[in-house]
């Protein structure tokens, strides 16, 4: 089983609630009694669900989280995708895709039911270290940030800018009065 010191990296990030039924509650408790590692897995996949209710995540990042071989993790994918607690949704080809797990959401959500669309969902992606090509230094620069701003904020200037623009004045300078015998 995962212990709690290899998860409070993804929880801190979320701080989201779930929701289930209470009928798919108690199915999910006699699933432990059957299938407990697809019964631990199940609770992985809600535990680190985005809004719409998947995740993106390779076999073997679920087998270092729940401490099971990859082989473990495929049957305990079997269960929960016969026993209709998840679908699993192909990203890409299969020899260089992904998998997409999106929980039934009769059985458990994190956002009004209205707003999940089948078709058309965001997913929380799930990856570790050990799958990347190469590992990542401690010493390489930051990533460059770029500026970005959130519906109703308002960009304030810093630096030091450009000089203002060369326009010609819009209104004469105030010359001085001639007397009136003069401008004749």
């Amino acid at each position: 089983m995962f212990g709690r010191n290899q998860m409070t990296g993804l929880n801190s990030v979320r701080g989201t609630w779930v929701q289930t039924e209470r009928a798919a509650h108690e199915a999910w408790a006699a699933l432990i009694g059957r299938q407990p590692r697809a019964a631990a897995l199940l609770h992985l996949l809600v535990a680190n669900m985005d809004r719409s209710g998947a995740l993106v995540a390779s076999q073997g990042t679920l087998g270092k989280l729940m401490g099971v071989s990859v082989a473990t993790i495929k049957r305990a994918l079997v269960v929960l995708t016969d026993e209709c607690w998840i679908d699993v949704v192909r990203v890409g080809s299969e020899r260089g895709g992904v998998n997409a797990y999106v929980v039934n959401r009769r059985v458990a959500w994190a956002d009004k039911r209205d707003n999940q669309r089948y078709a058309a969902f965001d997913a929380r992606i799930l990856v570790s270290e050990e799958e990347q090509e190469a590992p990542i230094p401690d010493n390489r620069p930051p990533l460059r940030q770029l500026p970005a701003l959130s519906p109703g904020e308002m960009q304030l200037p810093h630096g030091d800018g450009m000089p203002p623009p060369s326009q010609p004045a819009l209104v004469e300078p105030d010359l001085p009065a001639i007397p009136r015998e003069q401008s004749v």
